[in-house]
C-alpha cells in the first residue's frame, strides 16, 4: 500500500483530482478533496511514482516497495510556466510561410503530448515545417469532443476554426502514431481529442496579453471558468483578439477574433450534457514562394502580392475563414461503461482573394518578364543592358502598383483587372457515438459510429472592379463562355467564372478490443467506412457543354482498416511496443474531379489509397532518464494527385490539369528522444530523427488540355493526353527536413523562474519535383514531334538532378517567471527563435513551365533560369512574449 498527500507548492493548498500512477504499470488513481491518495502497489518491486496535473510540472519519484505500507508524505507540485509555450506553438500552426496548396504543418497535433521527441518536433523543428515521419497532417485525426474535425476537401484539420482559444482547448488527449485511441480508430500520425467540458478546465479567470513579430503582433485573451459541481451547471467562456498590420513576411496582415462558450450540466455523477459554441474569424494576407533570383534582389521577407494604396498596405491575396461550430454532447461515465453521444453543425465561408487580369499585363511585379533573367536567357542572345534596366526598375518598384490597376480600369467600361474571391461555403452535420466498456478486469472494448453529411458550394465572386462598369465573363484564352445560360456582363458581388456544388456523405464505424494483464498488453482495431461524392454544376461551360451542367454520376468507396499492437513490459522501467496497420483510405475530394470548376470529369480508374504501416518502440523509464527509440516503415500505394499549371511541353502548350495515378511513396526512419535529470533543477534532452522519404513507383501521368493548345495526334477521345509513366522512383519527397537533431538544456529555479535553450540542426530537405519533366514527352521537340538529338539520358539526368535545400542550425531560447500575490497568479513567458537569424528555405517546388528538354536546357544556360524553382523562406530571428494573470 502506498499513500501520500499532494499540495500546491506556492500557496500550500490541497490539490484534488491529481493523477497518481505507476510508470509502466496499469495502476492509477486520483487524489481526494483533501489532497490525499492511497493505492495498492506490487510487493518487492522498484517502480516510479508519477504525479501529474494539467498545467503543473509532473513529478517522478523512485519507489522501492518492500511489501509494507509506505507513506511518501507531502508531495509539492508547482505551476508549469512552459505551458505558455503552447501559445507560441499556435502562431506556428496558423502560419502561412507555406502556401495552403502544400502546407501540411503537423505541430498543432502534438501540443497535447509530453513525449520529448514530439515536443521538440512541435516547438523547435516546427518552425522549419518538419513533419513527423514525413506524414502530411491529413494522416492525423483531430476530434472536438469526440467529433471528427478533418476536412473532406484535403483531409486536414483546420486549426483556424478554433484558433486563439488556447485556454478553452487546453484539455487534450493525444495518442501518437499507431497507438490505440479510446475515441477513434485514428490516423497513422496520431489522434488528438480536444475536450471542451468546463469541468476539465481550471476554474477561475485568466487574462493574458502577447506581443510577437511572427504571424501577429499583438493578442489579448480572456477566459472565465466556473467551479465544477457534482450537480448543476458549470460554464466556461473565452474570447481573444489577434492583429498585425503585417507579420514577419512583408504585407501579411493579420486580423482575427475568436469567442467560445461551453455549458455543462450534470444531472448526477455519471450523466452530463455539454453544449459548445465556437466562432473563430481569421483574415490574413498571404505570401508567395519566390525564385532565388528574387531572393538575392530583395531578401526573404519579400512578398509580391501587396502594394501601397493611399499610404496603406493592400494585399491582393487575402484569406478569410469564419466557420462557426455548434455542438451538443451527452456523456455517461461509470467505472465499467463510458458513452459519449454528440451532434454538431458547422457552417460558414472560406474566402481566398485573387487579382485577375484579362487582356492586360500581369500585375505581379516578380513576373518573369519583368526580371533581369528574362533578358539574359533570351533565345536571341543575352541583353545585359536591358537586364540591368529590369533590375533597377524592379528594385525601384518591387511591389504591386495599385495606381496602375485603377488607371487601366478607369479608361474602360470593361474591366482589365478584377479582384475576386474564390469562395467555399460549407454546411456540415455530424452525429456520432463513442463507447468504452470494461468487459472484465483484463479486457476493454471500444466502439464508435459516425455519420457526416456535407454540402459545399464553390464559386468565384467579384469583389472590386477598380472603377470599371462590368467584367466580361469569357475565357480570354479560348474566347468561350463560362456560363452559356448567363449574362456575360458581371458587376461587383456577382458570381462568375465557375459555380458548382459538392455533396459528400460519410459513414464510419470502428471497434477495438484491448487486453491488459500483468506484463502483456495487446489491441486489435477494425474500421469500416463508406463515402459518397457527387458534383452538381450550376454553370454550363461552353468548353464542356455536355458534362458541366447538372449532377455527375455518384462516386462511392467502401473501405476496411485494421490496426494491431503488442506491448511487453520487462518491468516498470523497460517496455517494448510493436504496432501494425493495414488500411484503405478513400481519395480526398480535391483528387477526385480533374477540373471541378468546369466539368464533371473524374480521374479514370480512381482507387483507394492503400497504407501499410508498422513501428517498433522501446521505452525507458529510469529514475533519472526517460525516453523512447522508434523505428518505422510506411508504404502508401495507389495515391492520386492533381496539379494545375501552364506548360510548354513536347506535346503542346497550354494551361493543363496534370493527373498522377498509381503513385507509391515510402517513408522509413528512426526517432529518438531522451531526457536526463542532472539534478532536481537541471534537465538535458537529446532528440534525433533520421528518415528516408521517397517516391516508390513510377506513376502514370495524363494531362488535360484546353484542346486548342495540344497536338491533335496526342489527344484521346476523353480530351486528355496519356504521357505514360514518370521516371521518379527513388526521388526524394518534399516533406520537410528528413533529418533533425536537437540538444537542449533547461534550468528550473526553486524561486519559480525557468530558462531553457535548444540547439537544432535540420537537414536533407527537398523541393517538390516537376513530374511532367520526368515523362517521355520531355524529350520531344514540339516543333518536329521527334526527340531532341542532344537529349541524351546523361544530359537529361544532369538537368533534372534533385538537389537538397539548405542544411541549417537554429538556436532557440525560452524562459519564464511566476508570482503568487494575494491569491493572484502572475506569469510571464518569453521565447526567441532562430537567435542567430539564420536564413534557410523551408520548402519549394520546381516550376513546370519548361516541359521540354530544349526550353529547360536553354533556360538553364546562364545559371539564373527564368523558371527556376520557387522557394519559401523560414522566419529569421523572432520573439514571443506572453503575460498572464489568473485569479
Amino acid at each position: 500500500m502506498l499513500s501520500g498527500q499532494v499540495l500546491n507548492k506556492q500557496d500550500k493548498s490541497v490539490m484534488a483530482e491529481v493523477n497518481i500512477s505507476l510508470e509502466g504499470i496499469k495502476s492509477e488513481g486520483l487524489t481526494k478533496t483533501d489532497g490525499y491518495f492511497q493505492m495498492n502497489v506490487p510487493a518487492n518491486e522498484d517502480f516510479i511514482l508519477n504525479i501529474s496535473y494539467p498545467d503543473y510540472v509532473t513529478k517522478r519519484i523512485p519507489i522501492e516497495s518492500e511489501g509494507q505500507h509506505l507513506d511518501v508524505g507531502i508531495i509539492f507540485l508547482e505551476r508549469d510556466i512552459s505551458t505558455e509555450q503552447t501559445d507560441n506553438l499556435i502562431t506556428l500552426t496558423d502560419s502561412e510561410v507555406l502556401d495552403d496548396a502544400i502546407s501540411s504543418d503537423t505541430s498543432g497535433l502534438l501540443q497535447a503530448t509530453r513525449d520529448i521527441f514530439l515536443s521538440r518536433a512541435a516547438f523547435d523543428f516546427g518552425q522549419a515545417f518538419f513533419r513527423v515521419r514525413g506524414y502530411d497532417s491529413q494522416y492525423g485525426k483531430v476530434l472536438l469532443n469526440g467529433i471528427p474535425m478533418n476536412k473532406f476537401y484535403d483531409g486536414r484539420p483546420q486549426w483556424n476554426n478554433w484558433g486563439g482559444l488556447n485556454d478553452a482547448t487546453r484539455n487534450q488527449q493525444f495518442t501518437h502514431g499507431l497507438q490505440p485511441s479510446t475515441y477513434d480508430f485514428g490516423g497513422i500520425l496520431g489522434t488528438t481529442n480536444i475536450d471542451t467540458r468546463p469541468s476539465g478546465l481550471r476554474p477561475g479567470t485568466r487574462l493574458s496579453s502577447s506581443v510577437s513579430n511572427r504571424t501577429y503582433a499583438g493578442r489579448l485573451m480572456v477566459t472565465h471558468t466556473s467551479k465544477s459541481k457534482e450537480k448543476g451547471l458549470t460554464y466556461s467562456i473565452s474570447a481573444s483578439r489577434r492583429w498585425a498590420k503585417q507579420g514577419y513576411i512583408d504585407g501579411t496582415l493579420y486580423d482575427a477574433y475568436s469567442v467560445s462558450a461551453a455549458l455543462e450540466y450534470k444531472f448526477d455523477k455519471p450523466n452530463s450534457i455539454n453544449f459548445t459554441g465556437i466562432l473563430a474569424s481569421n483574415r490574413r494576407g498571404r505570401s508567395s514562394a519566390i525564385t532565388e533570383e528574387v531572393f538575392e534582389l530583395v531578401g526573404k521577407k519579400y512578398n509580391p502580392y501587396w502594394g501601397f494604396q493611399n499610404g496603406e498596405i493592400r494585399n491582393s491575396r487575402e484569406r478569410k475563414i469564419a466557420e462557426p461550430i455548434l455542438m451538443l454532447n451527452h456523456f455517461y461515465e461509470s467505472k465499467k461503461f463510458n458513452l459519449n453521444t454528440g451532434v454538431s453543425y458547422q457552417f460558414g465561408t472560406n474566402y481566398r482573394s485573387r487579382l485577375g487580369y484579362y487582356n492586360a499585363p500581369n500585375p505581379d511585379p516578380s513576373y518573369y518578364r519583368y526580371l533581369p533573367s528574362f533578358y539574359i536567357n533570351s533565345p536571341i542572345g543575352a541583353n545585359f543592358i536591358s537586364a540591368n534596366a529590369a533590375k533597377e526598375g524592379f528594385l525601384e518598384n518591387p511591389q504591386l502598383d495599385w495606381t496602375k490597376v485603377y488607371q487601366a480600369n478607369g479608361t474602360n467600361d470593361k474591366a482589365s483587372y478584377v479582384l475576386y474571391d474564390d469562395v467555399t461555403n460549407d454546411n456540415q452535420f455530424t452525429a456520432n457515438s463513442i463507447g468504452n466498456i470494461k468487459l472484465v478486469e483484463a479486457f476493454q472494448f471500444d466502439f464508435g459510429l459516425t455519420y457526416r453529411k456535407l454540402k459545399s458550394k464553390y464559386f468565384a465572386k467579384i469583389h472590386d472592379l477598380f472603377g470599371s462598369e462590368f467584367h466580361e465573363d469569357i475565357d480570354p484564352f479560348s474566347n468561350t463562355l463560362n456560363d452559356i445560360n448567363g449574362n456575360t456582363s458581371k458587376k461587383e458581388k456577382d458570381i462568375f467564372n465557375y459555380n458548382y456544388a459538392l455533396d459528400v456523405s460519410h459513414f464510419d464505424g470502428f471497434a477495438q478490443l484491448r487486453y491488459d494483464r500483468n506484463k502483456w498488453e495487446a489491441f486489435l482495431s477494425v474500421d469500416c467506412n463508406s463515402i459518397n461524392y457527387q458534383r452538381k454544376g450550376k454553370f454550363q461551360n461552353e468548353r464542356f457543354p455536355e458534362n458541366s451542367l447538372g449532377k455527375s454520376s455518384p462516386i462511392s468507396f467502401t473501405n476496411l482498416g485494421f490496426k494491431a499492437g503488442f506491448t511487453y513490459r520487462f518491468n516498470g522501467r523497460h517496455q517494448l511496443v510493436l504496432n501494425e496497420a493495414l488500411l484503405n483510405k478513400p481519395p480526398i475530394t480535391q483528387n477526385i474531379f480533374i477540373n471541378p470548376r468546369e466539368n464533371n470529369e473524374i480521374v479514370p480508374n480512381l482507387q483507394n489509397e492503400k497504407i501499410n504501416a508498422a513501428d517498433i518502440n522501446y521505452y525507458i523509464r529510469l529514475p533519472k532518464l526517460i525516453g523512447r527509440i522508434t523505428a518505422f516503415h510506411t508504404r502508401f500505394q495507389n495515391s492520386t494527385d492533381i496539379n494545375f499549371f501552364f506548360v510548354d511541353s513536347g506535346v503542346g502548350s497550354d494551361f493543363v490539369q496534370e493527373v498522377l495515378t498509381d503513385l507509391d511513396k515510402l517513408h522509413k526512419g528512426i526517432e529518438l528522444g531522451l531526457e536526463y535529470e542532472l539534478s532536481s533543477a537541471v534537465k538535458v534532452t537529446a532528440v534525433a530523427a533520421v528518415g528516408n522519404y521517397t517516391y516508390a513507383s513510377n506513376p502514370s501521368v495524363a494531362i488535360n488540355f484546353d484542346t486548342a493548345g495540344a497536338e491533335e495526334n496526342f489527344i484521346n477521345p476523353e480530351g486528355s493526353v496519356d504521357l505514360g509513366t514518370a521516371d521518379i522512383k527513388r526521388y526524394k519527397l518534399a516533406q520537410g527536413p528528413q533529418k533533425a537533431f536537437a540538444l537542449g538544456i533547461s534550468y528550473r529555479d526553486p524561486k519559480y523562474w525557468w530558462i531553457g535553450a535548444t540547439a537544432n540542426y535540420l537537414a536533407d530537405n527537398y523541393a517538390n519535383i516537376s513530374t511532367i519533366t520526368r515523362t517521355k514527352s520531355f524529350f520531344l521537340n514540339p516543333e518536329t514531334g521527334n526527340p531532341f538529338p542532344e537529349a541524351t539520358e546523361e544530359n537529361a539526368n544532369k538537368l533534372l538532378a534533385q538537389s537538397p535545400l539548405d542544411n541549417f542550425y537554429l538556436l532557440n531560447l525560452v524562459g519564464g517567471k511566476s508570482w503568487l500575490k494575494k491569491g493572484k497568479y502572475i506569469s510571464i513567458f518569453a521565447s526567441v527563435n532562430n537567435l542567430f537569424d539564420a536564413s534557410f528555405r523551408t520548402g519549394g517546388y520546381e516550376q513546370s513551365r519548361n516541359g521540354n528538354y530544349g526550353q529547360l536546357a536553354q533556360d538553364n544556360l546562364s545559371g539564373t533560369p527564368s523558371f527556376a524553382p520557387k522557394y519559401w523562406y523560414g522566419y529569421g530571428r523572432t520573439y514571443f512574449l506572453n503575460l498572464a494573470f489568473s485569479f
